[in-house]
């Protein structure tokens, strides 16, 4: 890690990480948008998907938070940060094929691995205790794609049964915790933490690998009690 990281304040490292987050989701939001099949977006239903999905897990976090207003607004390099990463979706977005495929994976993963990172940040500065900034950093990594899912009038992606979404941002989040419990460095911790959550999700995505389907057994004609 170079030395420019190193001497980062703590806040001015969680603003590099947590505007790295924002970029990623308005740029993962406008090209999944983008390449819906189902719905003709125009200009302002990619741009709003793509706000919702950079922003809406941290303004979710800021709400619960109660520290002042949400970042995204008390701060207007938020809302330009995301509306860059839109821009840049909406023109790449054209380009569709295997080399997009490729990105949009790689942008997806590293969007929850920042995000996990920037939420924990965010609730131990606030001096929550290890759990409380567990759940935030998941929030924050799913609370935008959540949002955007019912947007569009779809149940929560993370709510069935499919690829590791959630569980991702919470090995990344959880990685990023140990870290700060074994008073590692914050820029060391964060790294680490960016990198497990994004390395899961991106294996995840390369060999298909999927969360259970949990169902109560329904018992057939033959099982059902005599009368």
């Amino acid at each position: 890690m170079n030395l420019a990281i190193e001497n980062l304040p703590i806040d001015k490292l969680f603003s590099l990480i947590d505007f790295l987050a924002v970029f990623f989701g308005g740029l993962g939001g406008a090209l999944a948008a983008v390449r819906d099949t189902r719905y003709k977006y125009d200009l302002v239903g990619v741009t709003g998907l793509a706000m919702a999905t950079a922003l809406g897990g941290g303004i979710a976090r800021d709400m619960i938070l109660q520290k002042g207003p949400p970042l995204a607004f008390a701060d207007p390099r938020y809302l330009v940060t995301a509306l860059v990463g839109a821009v840049v979706g909406m023109v790449f977005a054209p380009r569709v094929g295997k080399t997009t495929e490729r990105a949009i994976i790689f942008v997806d993963a590293m969007a929850v691995g920042l995000f996990a990172v920037s939420g924990c940040t965010r609730a131990l500065n606030d001096g929550l205790s290890w759990l409380p900034s567990l759940l935030l950093g998941i929030t924050t990594a799913v609370g935008g794609g959540c949002i955007r899912d019912v947007l569009i009038g779809s149940t929560p992606k993370i709510f069935e049964r499919g690829e590791l979404y959630a569980i991702a941002a919470t090995f990344g989040s959880a990685t990023f915790l140990v870290c700060e419990a074994f008073k590692l460095p914050r820029e060391m911790s964060t790294a680490v933490g960016a990198l497990c959550g994004f390395g899961l999700r991106l294996l995840a995505l390369r060999f298909r690998w999927e969360t259970w389907e949990v169902r109560a057994r329904v018992p057939d004609d033959s099982e059902a009690p005599k009368r």
